[in-house]
């Protein structure tokens, strides 16, 4: 083991520098006395499962929900939109797709009517439904 470089604080204060870190990753990475790295790989899994759990997952379950009130928006729902606009929506009209071509429902257009100005936007930059219509779904 090479000799520790000392290391100094600016009032003269030694640092400790005896080698204590270097010991204890020799120690966890298995240069010490049965060290294996059984016990580091459990710890990341455990890590990685409280992050799926506490973070990716309620976020992938809350993404696919919004979806889904996109997908079944009609007329007379209340919107915000990405960019702030609210507004009731008038039309949604669904994107014709081609031969071969798969349906991509979040690129439909909307048009919404936010004060005495219509508006047409992307279903997909839809931010919240604020209020939903109880009459039935109309095709224009």
């Amino acid at each position: 083991m090479a000799p520790a470089i000392p290391l100094s604080h600016r009032t003269g204060f030694r640092m400790m520098h005896s080698g204590l870190f270097p010991a204890l990753l020799a120690l966890q990475f298995g240069g010490g006395a049965g060290g294996s790295l059984t016990p580091f790989l459990v710890q990341l899994a455990a890590i990685f499962g409280i992050f799926y759990f506490l973070l990716i997952r309620p976020q992938q379950q809350q993404k696919k929900k919004h979806e889904e009130a996109l997908r079944n928006l009609k007329r007379g729902d209340r919107i915000v939109t990405a960019g702030g606009i609210i507004g009731d929506v008038v039309h949604v009209k669904e994107t014709a797709t081609g031969e071969g071509g798969t349906a991509r429902p979040l690129e439909d257009e909307v048009t919404i009517k936010s004060a005495e100005s219509r508006l047409i936007v992307e279903r997909g930059r839809i931010a919240r439904i604020v209020g939903v219509s109880t009459a039935a779904p109309s095709k224009d």
